[in-house]
């Protein structure tokens, strides 16, 4: 809501008389007194109009009265020391000696309302066209993601069993109470805010959408989450044939990293004859690039098929050696902030190889700053991963042990240091690409420097840990 307690004091030209609620609260109803008689929403303030005569005996009225009052905003015409007095001792926060008279101040205080409901609506109907957009060019994470940003907090989305779907702005003690309140379970919620929208009408319910705006946005996120979690079962109803596209490409190139005489079949078929290809390795830096769109753009101009794939927003796959060159030039030229890895020329069958390469040099890239790297020009990991046979490996990639999950594989902390060790330690631009927050990226450094025995502070020890992720890559 926009208006607040001290501007409708100001509109209504009357002094604040301190008490319970604080004047920064915003307000949401209006009642005469003689119809107050439940408090409709406790964050936020309800304005009370009364005569002086009618606000003294409710405050003498006993406790019942008394603690209505309490929790609201007495709005009267009239103004002097023993009504602040009373208002004082019974701890209400009231308006008083306003610039019109009593009879005037209900009419005045709906006009203020409606036209603060109507921003209100304007700014939700605003914030749907962009919901719809970006439902057009990211479906159902770009819709997550948008309405977390208009809201200024995190949103989960659930399917019905309490499996995430997307999130945004959310760590993972957030998703733990999504989660818990979509399924009704008993847990302390750490966000007042918190609501529920179930996504599908009456029991064909298809997921829940949990919205946790900032404070000062609760209504306005109480109407978003509704009118998205509309959205959202729209997207998710529809058969989105670029999903298919998607998956099936993405088996296509674990087909190609198989190797043999079937990765070049495959590619034959693919419409591809060459007999090398370079691997490479693109990630966008910004929110607002479409990074597939944009590679299919940049490959229809070469006349090159889509032999990519892309996962957890990088974009990896190969090219024909002679559109390599062309590909780094316009992402040099682009705009907006992106990273190119390039490995380098190998045989339709042995692909894996140059694939690795690519994405080393993408990380070389995002730790230098560099927008384009190819793996040929980084002498020093070239020169120590090219010279370890398989036990140097496994000795280098031994400190990374104590990192496994539970089932024995490379997780979340794995993960965690390679993705703070790409930002250069720099501990915003690391939690913002986890998706967490940055008291949650502590926690877990914290913990790969207790279970490894490094410390990130020491040079030697990060580029020990640098050389074992690459190893571990390798």
């Amino acid at each position: 809501m926009v208006r607040d307690v001290a501007s409708v004091a100001r509109a209504l030209g009357g002094a604040i008389s301190p008490g319970a609620v604080d004047p920064a609260v915003p307000v949401d109803a209006v009642v005469d007194l003689a119809d107050l008689t439940v408090i409709g929403n406790p964050m936020f303030a309800t304005l009370v109009v009364c005569e002086r005569a009618g606000l003294v005996a409710a405050l003498g009225d006993g406790a019942a009265a008394s603690d209505l009052l309490h929790a609201t905003v007495a709005v009267c015409a009239d103004d002097d020391a023993a009504l602040r007095d009373a208002l004082a001792g019974a701890g209400v926060t009231a308006i008083l000696g306003t610039r019109d008279p009593g009879i005037l101040l209900r009419p005045m205080l709906d006009a203020l309302l409606a036209v603060d409901a109507a921003a209100e609506d304007r700014r939700v109907m605003t914030a749907m066209r962009v919901l719809t957009l970006a439902a057009r060019r990211g479906g159902v994470r770009g819709v997550v993601a948008e309405l977390a940003h208009r809201l200024d907090g995190w949103v989960v989305l659930l399917d019905r069993h309490g499996e995430m779907i997307a999130t945004s702005g959310a760590g993972s003690l957030h998703i733990k109470d999504a989660v818990a309140s979509a399924q009704g379970s008993p847990v302390r919620i750490r966000h007042g805010a918190l609501h529920v929208h179930p996504v599908g009408p009456g029991e064909d319910i298809s997921a829940r959408l949990v919205v946790a705006p900032r404070l000062d946005a609760v209504a306005r996120g109480r109407e978003l989450g509704s009118q998205a979690a509309a959205l959202l079962d729209l997207l998710l109803r529809t058969n989105d044939t670029s999903v298919t596209e998607r998956l099936g490409r993405a088996a296509m190139i674990d087909a190609l990293l198989g190797g043999g005489p079937a990765a070049a079949a495959l590619l034959r078929e693919w419409g591809v004859h060459e007999r090398t290809l370079t691997g490479f390795a693109l990630e966008p830096r910004s929110g607002n690039v479409d990074g597939e769109r944009l590679l299919k753009h940049w490959l229809e101009e070469l006349g090159a098929p889509y032999v990519f794939a892309t996962d957890h927003g990088v974009l990896h796959g190969f090219l024909r050696d002679d559109h390599v060159d062309p590909l780094a030039e316009r992402v040099q030229a682009y705009p907006s902030p992106l990273f190119l890895g390039l490995g380098t020329s190998a045989a339709v069958q042995t692909l894996a190889g140059t694939a690795d390469e690519a994405r080393q040099a993408l990380a070389s890239a995002e730790v230098s700053g560099d927008r384009v790297v190819r793996y040929a020009a980084i002498p020093t990991v070239r020169l120590v991963l090219a010279r370890l046979g398989t036990q140097d490996a496994a000795s280098l990639t031994r400190v990374l042990d104590p990192l496994r999950d539970e089932s024995g594989r490379h997780g979340e902390l794995t993960n965690t240091l390679r993705v703070f060790l790409q930002g250069n330690g720099a501990w915003g631009t690391a939690a913002t690409r986890l998706g967490v927050h940055r008291q949650t990226l502590a926690s877990r450094i914290g913990r790969v420097e207790e279970l490894t025995g490094l410390s990130l502070a020491d040079p030697d020890d990060r580029a020990a840990a640098w050389l074992a992720l690459r190893a571990l890559d390798r």
